[in-house]
């Protein structure tokens, strides 16, 4: 794994394959950053708060003020322009688009962190719709937002991830391999 980027991770359940890579990670001195996806967000942030890990809960701001988070995601789907979880909280907002208009959507959110998917190839999207490092920093070169790489990363394409604008990149099945 890539010693110079930072990493959030997409969880939605503890086991001890996920635990071990996590805390490989941090044994490295990595900054790493959890994701909670799901309904366990009780588990999963009593992990990340015994472990000092920053964690953030997916498009849930009660929850997240609930559970002391360090901060709310925005999934792509979420469209809201109203929001002002920055002004009204101390909670950090990150988000994800897949083009330039959801881009601008997720500025306007606040987020401090964009992640831009899908980079390289996974089963959620066909070959069409891959950016490949080319496209990413294309799309990208006039951001000035905190760039995530998100979508297909594994061990075999990870150092291209070098070659993109991208500060941190974000996993959900490498983790458990």
């Amino acid at each position: 794994m890539n010693n110079k980027l930072d990493y959030y991770i997409f969880i939605e359940e503890l086991n001890k394959r996920i635990i071990k890579n996590i805390i490989k990670l941090k044994r490295q001195k990595l900054k790493v950053s959890i994701i909670i996806i799901s309904k366990n967000i009780s588990i999963i942030s009593a992990f990340a708060k015994a472990n000092k890990i920053p964690f953030y809960i997916t498009d849930n701001m009660k929850s997240a003020i609930k559970y002391n988070a360090q901060g709310i995601f925005l999934n792509s789907k979420n469209k809201i322009l109203r929001n002002n979880i920055k002004e009204t909280t101390k909670l950090e907002v990150i988000g994800s688009a897949h083009n330039q208009f959801e881009y601008y959507i997720k500025k306007s959110q606040n987020c401090s962190t964009i992640m831009l998917s899908p980079i390289f190839y996974n089963q959620k999207y066909s070959h069409n719709k891959i950016l490949n490092p080319l496209k990413f920093n294309l799309i990208t070169q006039y951001w000035k937002s905190k760039i995530c790489a998100l979508g297909g990363i594994n061990n075999k394409n990870i150092k291209l991830i070098n070659l993109t604008k991208s500060k941190s990149l974000a996993i959900k099945s490498l983790i458990k391999k």
